[in-house]
C-alpha cells in the first residue's frame, strides 16, 4: 500500500518529464458539447418538442429542465461539467506554465488575475453589475464565479500539496459540508433541515451576503467548499489523461472512475440528499461520476478509436468557451436571427420556433467559427 501511495508521486505538477504532451482532444469536444447546450440547445430541442410532440421529444424537453429540488436530469449536469473540465485544464495549464517559468508566484499572479475576471463576468451576467445600482446588485451567483471558487481551492491544493494530500483534502471538503450541513444549527430551527428555504447553506448566503444575496434557493459560500471537491474531480482526471499510459489503459480507469463516483453518490444520497441547488455531498460525486463517464465516451470514440471528424463543431465552441458562454449570456443571437427567418413564420407554423432557436444558435456559431478560423481564442 505504501508503494503505491509513493506511485502517486508520479502525478505531481511538478514532473514535466513524466507526462505525455499530446493534447486530448475529446476534452475540447466535451467542453463544446457543455456549451452548445449553454449557448441555445436546449431551445433547439424544445423547439422541436412544440413541433413534433410526441413521447420520445416530450422527455428530451424535460430532461432540459433543472430538477425543482431532489432529482436529476440531463440539464443539471452542465454546471458542474464546465466545472469539472475547468480542472481538467488546469493540469494542463499549470505545466505548461511552470515548463516555462518555474515560479509559482508568477503562476499565482495568473490565477488571481482569472478569479478576478470570472468574478466581474458573473457580476455581470447574473449579478446586475451592469445596473450600475447598489441596491440591485448581487454579490454571488453564478457559474463562473462558482468556478472562481473551485479554481482558487485547487490552485492551492495543486500547488501546495502531494497527490495524496489533494485526495485527502478533497474528501476532507466533502466531509466538511456534510458536517456543516447536518449539524450547524440554524437559529431557532435546530440543524439538518435540506428543504429549499430552510438550510444551513442558504441561512449562511442570506446572513453574509444579506441584500446582495441573490433572492433564490441556490446557495454559494458553504456550497464553495464542494465546488473545489467538483473541480478537483476533474484535476485528477487531468493527471491521468496526461500520464503516459496507453489510451486503453487511460479509458479502463475513467470508465472505472466514472462507475464508482455514481454509486458513491447514490449510495450517500440514501443519508445526505442529492441536491444541485445547495451542491451536496453526494450530488458532487453522482455528477462526477457522469462527468467522467461523458468524458470516457468522448475519449473512446474520438481519441481511441479516432472518429474526430463529428466532433469539429463542438471544439469549434468549446474553444472558445467563455466567450461563448458570456456572449450568449449579454447578447439576444435570437433577435439576430429573426432577421433572416421571422418571415418564415406564416409559412413553418409550429416549427418557427425549431428554426428561429436554430439559427440563433447558427449565428453565434459562425462568430466563433471566425474566431477558431483566425486562431482568436478568449482567454482570461
Amino acid at each position: 500500500m505504501k508503494a503505491f501511495f509513493n506511485s502517486l508521486n508520479y502525478f505531481e505538477i511538478n514532473k514535466q518529464n513524466a507526462v505525455s504532451k499530446d493534447r486530448v482532444i475529446s476534452v475540447d469536444a466535451l467542453r463544446g458539447f457543455d456549451m452548445f447546450w449553454i449557448i441555445g440547445g436546449e431551445y433547439i430541442f424544445k423547439g422541436l418538442d412544440r413541433a413534433v410532440n410526441n413521447s420520445i421529444t416530450n422527455e428530451i424537453s424535460a430532461q432540459l429542465d433543472h430538477a425543482e429540488w431532489l432529482g436529476f436530469t440531463f440539464y443539471d449536469i452542465i454546471m458542474p461539467l464546465f466545472m469539472y473540465l475547468v480542472g481538467v485544464s488546469m493540469v494542463y495549464s499549470f505545466r505548461k506554465r511552470l515548463s516555462v517559468d518555474p515560479s509559482k508566484a508568477n503562476l499565482w499572479k495568473h490565477i488571481l488575475i482569472r478569479i478576478f475576471w470570472l468574478w466581474v463576468l458573473g457580476m455581470m451576467l447574473q449579478g446586475k453589475l451592469l445596473t450600475y445600482d447598489i441596491n440591485e446588485i448581487k454579490l454571488y451567483s453564478n457559474t463562473l464565479q462558482a468556478i472562481a471558487a473551485g479554481y482558487i481551492i485547487s490552485a492551492l491544493f495543486i500547488l501546495n500539496l502531494s497527490i495524496i494530500k489533494q485526495i485527502i483534502a478533497t474528501v476532507g471538503l466533502m466531509l466538511v459540508y456534510w458536517a456543516v450541513m447536518v449539524f450547524a444549527p440554524i437559529p431557532g430551527l435546530g440543524s439538518g433541515h435540506f428543504a429549499p428555504e430552510v438550510n444551513f447553506a442558504l441561512y449562511i448566503d442570506k446572513l453574509l451576503l444579506g441584500k446582495f444575496q441573490d433572492g433564490t434557493t441556490y446557495t454559494w459560500i458553504v456550497s464553495s467548499l464542494n465546488f473545489g471537491a467538483t473541480t478537483m474531480l476533474g484535476v485528477f482526471t487531468g493527471y491521468l489523461l496526461q500520464s503516459d499510459n496507453k489510451p486503453l489503459t487511460k479509458l479502463y480507469y475513467l470508465i472505472i472512475a466514472g462507475v464508482a463516483l455514481v454509486v458513491s453518490g447514490q449510495v450517500w444520497g440514501l443519508v445526505l440528499p442529492s441536491i444541485k441547488h445547495i451542491w451536496t455531498s453526494s450530488f458532487v460525486l453522482f455528477s462526477g461520476g457522469v462527468c467522467v463517464l461523458l468524458l470516457a465516451f468522448f475519449y473512446l470514440l474520438i481519441d481511441v478509436l479516432n472518429f474526430k471528424k463529428w466532433s469539429l463543431f463542438f471544439i469549434i465552441i468549446g474553444s472558445n468557451a467563455i466567450a461563448a458562454y458570456v456572449s450568449a449570456s449579454l447578447f439576444n443571437f435570437t433577435l439576430v436571427s429573426v432577421i433572416f427567418v421571422g418571415g418564415l413564420e406564416k409559412y413553418v407554423g409550429a416549427w418557427y420556433w425549431f428554426i428561429l432557436a436554430t439559427s440563433g444558435v447558427a449565428v453565434l456559431f459562425l462568430i466563433l467559427r471566425y474566431m477558431y478560423k483566425n486562431k482568436i481564442f478568449v482567454k482570461i
